[in-house]
């Protein structure tokens, strides 16, 4: 078994559903007899740092492979896991562990490798544009990431140059794909499929189920572009027969949800509430809306509704559609289409007696695939069999851009 473990995680400037991931492995780990040693950067430092250098360091920060090289050596690290590296840690971080015989794991919570602007998506479009090329120029044709040519073009050449190097199939060991559809979606992207391997995520502690006598719909999570928050607040607005829509979380479209509160009594906004205020709305609501536009790997929120017994409405798009089954324990609707998801919500509400046992199904779902103990086994599987696996050690070079 795999004892002493490294953890590597590049925060982001806004807390989401991947910065909990990261805790929750850690402490899973731990209480399961293993050392867990964190290397956490932050994007806060983003505006410490002057943007040229910022900009280099995306591709190869020497700071960072110094630092965890040391870190490796001196606590005696067996494998590293890492989250994200983009951009402050940067992938110079994978080849500090080769030196020492270490074993690279990487989850891939976005398409951060594929794509410059992590979402697949382009002006509220999905865009595969980039994907499988080795020059990911597109991305600063379109400023695909921050609306920037030249942080696009940061992104890019990083993603560029390692692809050159071949830094993706060489310094990782094994990549961990959220679900089949991710799966497909990276190797499509040119990873290699023999180092893909499979594990959602998971909740800890279990929340309880719920019975839905709150009558309510519920929406959590970023109000932005590519989750639908427009598509939802369209199926809302002629509608008074539907149930309030509760709607939890904060971001750019928090105007336009503010205003749809404003002309429809049945649109109440929570704002930016805790994970445990959340959890206990999914307890009291009928439904969650999930009504993404872009390929969504796997949203944490999934798994608290079905740890909570709360049947998903959600898009037929992406891994969405892995973890749906319809009219058991959730309904799909037609991406980015607001009469279809009107419609899918006038069936579940004249379908009461299956929208209850939907609730069942959701929490069977949970018990079944998404509980601590499943998901240790899976991750404890996959380490033990890539420290088995591992090729002879090598250090490799740096990439050639770095």
């Amino acid at each position: 078994m795999v004892k002493r473990i490294l953890i590597v995680h590049n925060r982001y400037q806004r807390a989401g559903g991947e910065d909990r991931v990261v805790e929750a492995e850690a402490e899973l780990l731990r209480e399961h007899g293993h050392e867990v040693f964190l290397y956490i950067d932050d994007n806060d430092r983003i505006n410490e740092i002057p943007k040229w250098k910022t900009a280099f360091q995306t591709i190869w920060n020497h700071e960072s492979y110094r630092k965890l090289g040391s870190l490796i050596r001196e606590n005696g690290i067996e494998l590293c896991h890492f989250h994200n590296t983009f951009p402050l840690v940067s992938p110079a971080a994978y080849y500090a562990a080769k030196p020492a015989g270490v074993p690279v794991v990487q989850t891939l919570h976005n398409y951060r490798l594929l794509c410059p602007g992590s979402l697949l998506m382009r002006e509220g479009r999905i865009c595969e544009t980039c994907v499988g090329r080795t020059v990911v120029w597109p991305g600063i044709a379109h400023r695909c990431y921050r609306h920037s040519y030249a942080a696009s073009a940061a992104t890019v050449a990083a993603i560029t140059a390692h692809n050159f190097s071949g830094t993706w199939s060489r310094q990782v060991d094994c990549y961990i794909a959220l679900g089949e559809f991710g799966k497909r979606k990276f190797i499509q992207g040119g990873l290699p499929a023999a180092k893909i391997a499979v594990k959602p995520n998971f909740l800890d502690p279990d929340p309880g189920c719920g019975d839905g006598r709150g009558g309510y719909a519920l929406f959590a999570g970023r109000l932005s572009a590519e989750k639908g928050i427009m598509t939802l607040l369209d199926a809302w607005s002629n509608h008074p027969e539907f149930p309030v829509l509760h709607i939890a979380g904060g971001g750019p479209l928090a105007g336009a949800v503010q205003e749809a509160c404003s002309r429809n009594a049945r649109v109440k906004w929570l704002g930016e509430i805790s994970r445990p205020q959340i959890l206990e709305q999914m307890r009291g609501a009928l439904f969650l809306v999930c009504a993404s536009t872009w390929y969504e790997c796997f949203p944490l929120v999934i798994v608290e509704a079905f740890a909570s017994g709360l049947p998903v409405i959600a898009s037929n798009l992406g891994a969405l559609t892995e973890l749906i089954d319809p009219g058991k324990n959730g309904l799909l609707f037609a991406p980015g289409n607001a009469p279809d998801l009107s419609t899918t919500v006038q069936w579940a509400l004249a379908h009461q007696e299956t929208l209850r046992q939907m609730r069942d199904n959701a929490r069977q779902e949970y018990e079944r695939h998404y509980t601590a103990r499943t998901n240790y086994q899976l991750l404890s599987s996959i380490y033990d069999r890539v420290q088995t696996h591992l090729p002879a050690v090598s250090a490799g070079a740096r990439p050639a851009a770095a």
